[in-house]
C-alpha cells in the first residue's frame, strides 16, 4: 500500500511565505514612489496657481510688490509645503536665501516687476534639494539650485 501525503511540508510553506514577502516589498516600494509623485504633482499645481494669482495681484496693484504677502499666494505656498511634507512653519520672504527645506518667496526691489517662489519637492533633503520653482518670466522648473538672497528668476 502506498502512503499519500496530504498538505504541505514545512519547507514548502516557508518558501511560499518568502515569495509572498518579496513580492509585497516590491509592491510597497512602488507604492511609495507613486505617493511621492502624487505629492509632487500637488506641489506643481499649487505653484502654477501662484503664477495666476501673481497676475491678479499685478492687475489690482499695478506691481508685484504684494505677491509674497498676498493671502491667496501664502495659502497656495502653505498647501505646497504641506504636500512636500516640510515642517518649516514660516514662508521665507523677500531678500532671504532659499534652502532645501524652506518654501521661499522673493519680490526684490530690483529689478522691478519680478518675483519667484520655490518649494522643495517630496523626497528632498537639505543636503540634496530638488526644488520646484515658478517666477515672473513664466518659468516653472524643477531644479537642484535654491534661490539666492536676491534672485527673482528660477535656476
Amino acid at each position: 500500500m502506498i502512503k499519500t501525503q496530504k498538505g504541505f511540508t514545512l519547507i514548502e510553506l516557508l518558501v511560499v511565505i518568502a515569495i509572498i514577502g518579496i513580492l509585497s516589498s516590491v509592491v510597497l516600494a512602488s507604492l511609495n514612489t507613486a505617493r511621492d509623485k502624487g505629492a509632487n504633482a500637488a506641489i506643481k499645481s499649487n505653484l502654477a496657481n501662484i503664477r495666476a494669482q501673481a497676475e491678479i495681484v499685478y492687475d489690482t496693484a499695478g506691481n508685484y510688490d504684494a505677491v509674497c504677502t498676498n493671502a491667496t499666494v501664502i495659502n497656495a505656498i502653505n498647501a505646497a509645503k504641506q504636500a512636500s511634507g516640510i515642517s518649516a512653519a514660516t514662508v521665507v520672504a523677500f531678500a532671504t536665501a532659499g534652502s532645501g527645506i524652506l518654501a521661499t518667496c522673493h519680490v526684490p526691489a530690483t529689478p522691478a516687476g519680478t518675483w519667484a517662489v520655490e518649494v522643495p519637492l517630496k523626497g528632498s533633503t537639505a543636503g540634496v534639494p530638488l526644488m520646484q520653482c515658478v517666477d515672473s518670466t513664466g518659468q516653472s522648473t524643477t531644479t537642484p539650485v535654491v534661490l539666492g538672497a536676491s534672485d527673482a528668476v528660477c535656476g
